[in-house]
């Protein structure tokens, strides 16, 4: 079959066996894939000493075989897989079996895997393929942020540096169907034009001076995944006692900030990382019964890999990219 590897430090379209269903396991053929900042960085963490590693987190497909003690799905589901891997109950922080697919484990970036059938939930009915294929990190990170630890609520602000990214286009329906007012930052004037048609009330330059640009608005909460780049800045925005959370670093890791100036304003951060089975349920069932979906930029054909990474890289797309099979 074929499929998208990172050879000894090479990215590569390869032909890779088939896989085979193992005891509790489903082999889903797969109709699409995401792709996610996650995969551009695992070239640096896996070395380039190692053989073949199908790569990917997210996808959607046809389950096309079931192993021994398979009850939840069967041949001919059409289902999406969950890249949380063994964290089934919501908790205050991931299990210590907790990873996630696509590294150590074989990814979607295939046109077939073998995943534990605890994995795989129902395809919403309203979704494409291309939509359910990029669905379950972004979603699954978005709702955990936002609702779990942000614990959002209506009449709250909500702010989002950052709105291009797939997590941010769900953030901003989740926030906006809790009843929040939602304000989203870009450099592009296209993509803030998106995110107001998406249901941001507000959309503002990442050049402009935030805190005079914010002026009049109380903001409850901070969405944040850049990092070190706006970390501060939305802290200057944030009101005394507000929230945030952190569930990215798209810029550097590590940032410095005035500690008096956060315990003198009551501050709470959090950090948020994926979620657990029982959110990706309760985030699909919000998905399906307001027909909420994720927001696509481009699709690309898996021998695009090398131009959908650098799409990704330079920050071009407003939404998700896919892997068409």
């Amino acid at each position: 079959m074929k499929a998208v590897v990172l050879e000894f430090g090479e990215l590569k379209v390869k032909e890779m066996p088939e896989p085979e269903a193992g005891k509790g396991e489903a082999v889903v053929a797969l109709k699409a894939s995401g792709l996610n900042h996650r995969d551009l960085n695992i070239p640096n963490r896996w070395g380039k000493d190692k053989e073949a590693l199908i790569l990917g987190s997210d996808g959607a497909g046809v389950v096309t075989a079931v192993g021994e003690g398979v009850a939840n799905v069967a041949v001919g589901d059409e289902v999406i897989i969950n890249p949380g891997l063994r964290w089934f109950e919501n908790s205050p922080a991931p299990p210590k079996e907790f990873d996630i697919l696509g590294m150590p484990d074989h990814g979607t970036f295939a046109e077939k895997i073998a995943v534990s059938a605890e994995q795989l939930e129902r395809k919403p009915e309203h979704l494409s393929w291309e939509e359910a294929g990029v669905t379950g990190l972004a979603l699954l990170t978005g709702y955990r942020a936002l609702v779990t630890k942000g614990g959002v609520q209506k009449g709250d602000t909500v702010f989002i540096p950052g709105a291009g990214s797939g997590v941010a286009t769900f953030l901003i329906q989740f926030a906006k169907q809790a009843g929040a007012r939602v304000i989203v930052t870009s450099r592009s004037e296209e993509k803030r034009e998106h995110a107001l048609k998406l249901g941001a009330d507000r959309a503002i330059d990442t050049a402009a001076d935030w805190e005079e640009e914010l002026k009049g608005e109380q903001i409850d909460l901070v969405i944040e995944s850049v990092g070190r780049a706006t970390f501060n800045r939305s802290l200057d925005v944030l009101k005394k006692g507000g929230r945030i959370v952190v569930f990215g670093a798209t810029t550097e890791d590590t940032i410095e900030f005035d500690l008096r100036r956060f315990f003198y304003g009551q501050y709470q951060l959090f950090g948020s990382t994926m979620g657990s089975r029982e959110e990706l349920r309760e985030a699909l069932r919000i998905l399906a019964e307001n027909e909420l979906r994720p927001v696509v930029d481009r699709t690309f054909a898996v021998e695009e890999v090398g131009e959908a990474f650098s799409y990704l890289e330079e920050g071009k797309q407003f939404g998700k990219i896919a892997f068409k099979f």
